[in-house]
């Protein structure tokens, strides 16, 4: 199977991914995103919103990262297929069950927890009995940029405080559920 390489890797490829030596492998950004989530979880707990935001930040952006490497330096591994993936949704489940209980719905919450975790049930299974890894698609992939960007959101609206910004979150965690539905539809195709 090819491997797609977007407008966005060839951006991060250009730019960002040269001040990574060649030594720094995508799996390494994957697994300081794994180490990355309970300092996250810390701030965004402790109520420091200001300090949540630049950590979630960082952590989110080493997903985009991480696949602009593989993909553009030709590192592409099995256990990154299998564990990026399951680092993006510990990332986001974490922010969700904080964050969007506090100033959003819980149900909500909810809804993207259960996906996410039928999502990672799906793939376990799928490696286990089928032998074979189930990448991200595309409707996962922008599930998931729709959730950072959620997120990120409801950071911005917990510093500034304008109703706009939370309402818009609103907005971007319901087509992150229509997404997240959409992928588990299509995640074996």
């Amino acid at each position: 199977m090819e491997t797609k390489i977007t407008v966005l890797d060839k951006f991060f490829a250009a730019t960002v991914l040269r001040l990574f030596p060649k030594s720094v492998v995508p799996n390494h950004l994957t697994i300081f995103r794994f180490f990355s989530i309970p300092f996250v979880a810390i701030f965004l707990l402790l109520g420091d919103d200001r300090i949540g935001i630049i950590a979630f930040v960082i952590s989110a952006l080493t997903d985009a990262l991480d696949g602009a490497m593989a993909r553009t330096r030709n590192q592409i591994t099995e256990w990154g297929k299998l564990y990026d993936p399951l680092a993006d949704k510990l990332l986001i489940s974490m922010a969700v069950i904080i964050i969007i209980p506090k100033y959003l719905n819980a149900w909500i919450a909810f809804a993207i927890i259960l996906i996410e975790m039928v999502l990672i049930g799906t793939s376990y299974y799928s490696k286990n009995h089928g032998g074979r890894v189930i990448q991200a698609n595309v409707w996962g992939k922008l599930k998931m940029l729709c959730q950072s960007f959620g997120v990120g959101l409801i950071l911005l609206y917990a510093v500034a405080g304008t109703p706009f910004v939370l309402s818009l979150a609103l907005t971007v965690f319901y087509a992150a559920i229509a997404l997240a539905l959409l992928s588990l539809m299509t995640y074996s195709i």
